[in-house]
C-alpha cells in the first residue's frame, strides 16, 4: 500500500532521551517502564517497553529513542503508557531499539 506524505506526516515521531527506567513485573511479558524526556514543547513522558531480554536499565538510562508521541495513550495493566518507543524486531523476536545515530535536541521531529 503507497501512503501519501500528508498521511506520514500525521505520525508525530519525536526524539527523546530516556531518564528514569523502572522494572515492570506485573506486566505480562517482561518490561520496563520508561520516562522519556521529548524537549520542552512534550515534556516528560512514559511508556512501557519490552526491552528486557536485550537492555538493562544502566544500558537504557540516558540513550536517546525515537518515539511515537500522537497515539491516545494505552493503559497496560495498571500502567499508562503515554508514547510508544520505536524498534524492529531480532530474529528472535527480541526488541532492537531504532538507533539515533548522533545525539539531537530533544524534541526534534523525524522527517
Amino acid at each position: 500500500m503507497t501512503i501519501s506524505y500528508d498521511d506520514f506526516a500525521k505520525v508525530d515521531i519525536r526524539v527523546g532521551t530516556i531518564v528514569a527506567v523502572e522494572p515492570y513485573p506485573e506486566a505480562r511479558k517482561p518490561a520496563y517502564k520508561l520516562t522519556v524526556d521529548l524537549g520542552p514543547e512534550i515534556g516528560r513522558k512514559r511508556s512501557s517497553a519490552q526491552l528486557v531480554a536485550l537492555y538493562t536499565p544502566e544500558t537504557l538510562l540516558g540513550r536517546q529513542v525515537a518515539a511515537v508521541v500522537n497515539f491516545p495513550p494505552k493503559q497496560i495493566g495498571r500502567f499508562l503508557s503515554e508514547i510508544l518507543v520505536l524498534g524492529f524486531p531480532d530474529a528472535e523476536g527480541n526488541v532492537v531499539l531504532a538507533a539515533i545515530e548522533r545525539a539531537v535536541p530533544n524534541g526534534g521531529r523525524l522527517y
